[in-house]
């Protein structure tokens, strides 16, 4: 079993910054990929950012520029850094982990990031 623990979050004004964190724990067998995905009332869950092994990193084109992924490998840890936030950054986060064995998913249980206008 892997455990994705979330902090951070919580209530901001437009323009403003916040940090989401992320640490795995558990049984695991080497991971591949660590990130975020959000899903926003009456919307489908989409990807945020990822932090792939071997250091490369995919953003979704609406946070580029805005946001920041970062992985540290020896502590099974993500962290994005989000800035210039949006309104339509209003989501529920959720931290995300792919293993290397047989591609194998975790997800945290998510952590509310709510941007006023």
């Amino acid at each position: 079993q892997v455990q994705l623990v979330e902090s951070g979050g919580g209530l901001v004004q437009a323009g403003g910054s916040l940090r989401v964190s992320c640490a795995a724990s558990g049984t695991i067998f080497g991971i591949d990929a660590m990130g975020w995905y959000r899903q926003a009332p009456g919307k489908q869950r989409e990807l945020v950012a990822l932090a792939k092994s071997g250091g490369s990193t995919n953003y979704a084109d609406s946070v580029k520029g805005r946001f920041t992924i970062s992985r540290d490998n020896a502590k099974n840890t993500v962290d994005l850094q989000m800035n210039s936030l949006k309104p339509e950054d209003t989501a529920v986060y959720y931290c995300y982990l792919r293993q290397f064995l047989m591609s194998k998913e975790s997800w945290g249980q998510g952590t509310q990031v709510t941007v006023s206008s």
